[in-house]
């Protein structure tokens, strides 16, 4: 039999594809079309567009917060923003569940990323001016050399992560509890600031425990069926949440700042004119100098007049302390009223040499601003 030679270069050669391409076919895996290179470029850079979007969110809310400048009679929209985002987060969670098996649902077809991806993106755009337009109340009423000056860190902290989309949603939207603190947390700063709108002339502390209790009933509305109010335990347990929540933050209530008051003006001196302002205001004053002491502070009542409020002189941060009761004098600029104190001579240290200040609390203790002063020798 003769010998039967086998090309080999025959074998190595690719069939020939149908529309005629050969091995270089990879390139027919790349799309076609400007609608197919547009979503491809958007799919290779998406995570780069989602920032862009975070840092236009947080343009917007700059936006908000010079909104907010306008005046507190807007607060009473936050009611509404409120009522919103409860509600979407409601249907959120009983649609998509949370964890593991929302992400499931979520990818299980396009319809489902779509519907979770407008559900988040409405729930941001909730979140973003309530909590935009709460800061700038929040920051007029902290003393960030206080107890109170954590407050505002963490409302800040609230409004940045709802402009972070890939936060928002690929973790707090994906955790029920998560999402129900950053929702409950935000309730109760918001109605804190939304009661007086509704109730003015609330004391402070009122709305405090009124916005803890509310929060509460937030939290709950996320995490149990409505059905769950058909049994007594369900309300003994609601009752309990309440009480406890409520009165810690009554205790921890110096904590924090008491919104809507705020600090318009205060100033130290030695003397007084005719009308009850200071003839002269110090930041500084010799000991030689030293007489009797006034205060005088203009505090901003945008709630209604509801507190109350004392002078506290401090010196060199508690080595002596004195409260003083405060005479309501004339001359208040519109929507505050002006605030009066004495320092009696004989009342100060035998060494009074340092650094001073004088608080203005409500009555229950919050502090809404303090004047600063120095005695030299």
């Amino acid at each position: 039999m003769g010998k039967v030679t086998v090309d080999r270069a025959a074998e190595t050669l690719p069939l020939p594809s149908k529309d005629g391409g050969g091995k270089g076919g990879g390139a027919d895996d790349r799309p076609r079309g400007l609608v197919a290179r547009v979503k491809g470029f958007l799919k290779r850079h998406k995570t780069l567009f989602w920032w862009l979007h975070s840092f236009y969110a947080l343009f917007l809310g700059f936006m908000v917060i010079l909104f907010a400048q306008k005046g507190f009679d807007h607060a009473r929209v936050l009611a509404a923003t409120l009522g919103g985002a409860l509600l979407g987060m409601l249907v959120l969670f009983r649609i998509f569940g949370q964890g593991a098996a929302q992400k499931e649902k979520v990818e299980a077809s396009r319809g489902s990323k779509l519907r979770f991806l407008i559900f988040t993106y409405v729930l941001k755009n909730l979140y973003q001016p309530m909590l935009f337009f709460v800061l700038p109340f929040y920051w007029k009423a902290s003393s960030l050399d206080s107890v109170n000056g954590w407050f505002i860190f963490v409302m800040g902290l609230l409004a940045l992560l709802s402009t972070m989309d890939l936060i928002f949603d690929h973790f707090l939207m994906r955790h029920r509890v998560w999402a129900s603190v950053y929702y409950g947390l935000t309730l109760f700063a918001c109605v804190n600031l939304v009661l007086p709108a509704f109730l003015p002339n609330l004391r402070t502390v009122v709305t405090l425990g009124s916005s803890a209790a509310i929060a509460v009933l937030g939290f709950f509305a996320l995490h149990f069926p409505f059905s769950a109010l058909r049994e007594k335990k369900t309300w003994a347990i609601l009752a309990v949440a309440v009480t406890v929540f409520s009165g810690g933050v009554v205790l921890a209530r110096r904590g924090i700042p008491p919104v809507p008051l705020y600090l318009q003006h205060a100033a130290v001196g030695p003397e007084l004119l005719p009308d009850g302002r200071l003839a002269v205001e110090v930041s500084v004053v010799h000991v030689s100098k030293l007489n009797d002491l006034y205060a005088v502070t203009d505090v901003a009542l945008p709630g209604g007049e509801g507190d109350d409020f004392v002078h506290v002189w401090r010196f060199k941060d508690g080595d002596f302390v004195m409260e003083t009761k405060t005479d309501r004098v004339e001359g208040a600029p519109k929507g505050a009223v002006r605030l009066r104190s004495t320092m009696p001579h004989a009342a100060l240290p035998a060494s009074p040499a340092g650094r001073w200040t004088v608080d203005v609390q409500t009555a229950d203790g919050q502090l809404v601003g303090r004047a600063r002063f120095e005695v030299i020798e």
